[in-house]
């Protein structure tokens, strides 16, 4: 059973910078898709970014892209989320979340149902 536990949550100010953490246990396929979403109150859960496990070629929304960093520790299947410039819009609870046995397709791997195991969510709040 895949097992997903995020870090590293919290409060910053506008401009500010937060590490996103999510240890990742339970995997049984070389290759799986590992992923960040996020989710507001009252908006649906949106894709941040993702990694294949085992490769160094992240994918980002375009909301993220320059700003957010995704890296991955191979020996232990921890992945980071490095985010900068953080502005208000990106307070939301993010989420770790593992599709097994897949590449991160970029037709579907912002698409939540693809994923069938996802950690608790840990806070971002981001004050202006």
């Amino acid at each position: 059973q895949v097992h997903l536990v995020e870090s590293g949550g919290g409060s910053v100010q506008a401009g500010g910078s937060l590490r996103l953490s999510c240890a990742v246990s339970g995997l049984s396929n070389q290759w799986n898709c590992l992923g960040w979403f996020r989710q507001s109150p009252g908006k649906e859960r949106e894709a941040v970014a993702a990694i294949t496990t085992g490769t160094n070629f992240p994918v980002y929304a375009d909301s993220v892209m320059g700003r957010f960093t995704l890296s991955q520790l191979y020996a232990n299947n921890t992945i980071f989320l490095q985010m900068a410039s953080l502005n208000p819009e990106d307070t939301a609870m993010y989420y770790c979340a593992a599709a097994g046995g897949t590449f991160c397709r970029s037709t579907h791997w912002t698409t939540p149902h693809m994923y069938n195991a996802w950690g608790q969510g840990t806070q971002v709040t981001v004050s202006s």
